[in-house]
């Protein structure tokens, strides 16, 4: 590359649990620079998430963490135009981007499903990645199921 790669930016941690992670899920969740919007979803969220799972001994940032964990890829499927064929390709995530797939699975899986309001939506979302259950997690598995098909081009990486 002729240029230097750019600078990381500095995210600050949202105000109630002091968690960067937190703030990185709420900045995607955002619609329209509504940040104050979506922080009242994401902790409307955990409390439903709260009142839901009662008996667990886990706090409700702690469960949206393991939900988290539950629905971050390790491998994904690159396709490589190899010799005028086109091969998927199992690649390794990179940890940055672990982390963003794992989030965008999250919020597509809510925005699709059914129910009254946003915060509901997610609540229902974290609780079933956090049961290894639900659309994200179904995403990560269909993912894996795919790379580990795909495992004979592994050799096309480069």
């Amino acid at each position: 590359m002729r240029k230097s790669k750019p600078k990381k930016r500095l995210i600050l941690p949202d105000p109630k649990y002091q968690d960067q992670l937190v703030t990185r899920f709420v900045n995607d969740l955002m619609y329209h620079g509504k940040k104050t919007k979506a922080l009242k979803i994401f902790y409307d969220a955990l409390e439903v998430v709260e009142n839901k799972l009662k008996k667990e001994e886990k706090s409700p940032i702690d469960i949206w963490k393991q939900a988290m964990l539950n629905i971050t890829p390790a491998v994904e499927v690159k396709s490589r135009r190899i010799g005028g064929a086109t091969f998927q390709v199992p690649m390794e995530v990179r940890p940055g981007r672990k982390v963003a797939i794992g989030v965008k699975h999250l919020i597509a899986a809510a925005r699709k499903r059914k129910g009254k309001t946003m915060a509901t939506k997610l609540a229902d979302e974290i609780i079933a990645a956090y049961k290894e259950e639900g659309a994200a997690f179904k995403r990560k598995e269909e993912t894996l199921r795919m790379a580990e098909a795909n495992k004979a081009f592994a050799h096309f990486r480069f």
